[in-house]
């Protein structure tokens, strides 16, 4: 039923379903100037219930008040999954002003707490 959820402080814990590409880049517009970090998904995926934690407990660090941490289920949101070119997961992809600026696959804890890190300024 839920396919995105916005996990930052400010947005609470917003959810949408039956996301299409238009609502996610409309997601990504709304962000303005702050780093979008969108963690693409799926609820059978090892790896993905690995580092949601992780995921979660960044979201709720201070310093990452200004950084939108968006999940996307790519079973629940699969045109949302197309339109991004998603072939694993978890997928990580970072967007500033509506436009990706990076991205990784894999449930590496250092590699994306250091992206946001380095981006999120």
């Amino acid at each position: 039923m839920v396919s995105t959820t916005l996990l930052n402080s400010d947005l609470s814990k917003q959810s949408w379903s039956d996301l299409k590409p238009e609502g996610f880049l409309k997601a990504l517009e709304n962000a303005g100037d702050k780093l979008v970090v969108v963690d693409f998904t799926a609820t059978w995926c090892g790896p993905c219930k690995n580092i949601a934690p992780f995921f979660k407990e960044l979201s709720e660090k201070p310093e990452n008040q200004n950084v939108v941490f968006l999940k996307v289920d790519v079973d629940d949101a699969a045109d949302v999954a197309q339109h991004c070119e998603i072939k694993c997961m978890p997928t990580f992809h970072f967007y500033k002003q509506g436009k990706k600026v990076h991205d990784f696959s894999g449930a590496n804890q250092d590699t994306l707490a250091e992206k946001i890190k380095q981006l999120r300024c």
